[in-house]
């Protein structure tokens, strides 16, 4: 396991090292916390009988620990349970950027890529640690105000922990980068920014009539870029 110094810069490592757009590189582990911090869902992946396989999975943070879960049958995290290396992304995606050559089109974006041997979570109250992180990166509030795992559906789950400490941040913002010579062209650029935007809470059909959105609920309703 790398130690990690939380104010080291990223990128300890060849592999997590940019290289290709080193200019996008953020070298702040702030950056890495807010990267993984605003996301819904993380890319997982891994080796699987010698084939690789990336599966979308949710996730949650605690400090310098990343945490995923799923089925104790899930072949993917049974996987990465063993010692393998494993690779965990997540992106945000910011805007389409229009140039005025095809070549220099892009994407404003933000992405987080942590490399590292996931371990199993076995102690008890790690393991609601980690369920509580993964369930308030999801849905903030539920973890005070919905039914908690009983002891059936925690023999069920896997959870798995991935240290932060190897990982890199990239991030473009900005108008498109095109030549010189194009800039003439009578071709429109800029960028089209794009955004999640949650939409009106849509009840159970089992709820009794009349029972009101929670506030933890309409809170995530209304705030800006939910």
């Amino acid at each position: 396991m790398i130690t990690v110094d939380t104010a080291a810069p990223l990128s300890p490592t060849p592999r997590s090292t940019v290289r290709r757009g080193a200019k996008r590189a953020r070298t702040e582990r702030a950056d890495l916390y807010a990267v993984l911090d605003a996301g819904l869902v993380g890319h997982l992946g891994v080796v699987l009988d010698g084939a690789p396989v990336v599966l979308p999975t949710g996730y949650g943070r605690r400090g310098e620990t990343l945490y995923v879960h799923g089925s104790t049958g899930a072949a993917s995290l049974r996987a990465s349970a063993a010692g393998v290396q494993v690779c965990f992304t997540v992106t945000h995606l910011d805007g389409v950027v229009y140039a005025r050559s095809t070549f220099h089109h892009s994407l404003n974006y933000r992405c987080a890529v942590v490399h590292g041997t996931a371990r199993v979570v076995t102690d008890h109250d790690e393991r609601l640690l980690a369920l509580e992180a993964l369930t308030e990166q999801l849905a903030p509030g539920s973890w005070t105000t919905a039914r908690l795992p009983d002891r059936k559906e925690l023999a069920a789950t896997a959870v798995l922990a991935l240290d932060l400490g190897e990982a890199s941040v990239k991030v473009r913002t900005g108008p498109p980068g095109d030549d010189e010579r194009d800039l003439a062209l009578p071709v429109w650029a800029g960028v089209l920014p794009l955004r999640t935007v949650a939409g009106e809470p849509e009840p159970c059909p089992l709820l009794p009539e009349g029972t009101p959105v929670p506030p933890h609920v309409r809170e995530r309703r209304l705030s800006p870029g939910a």
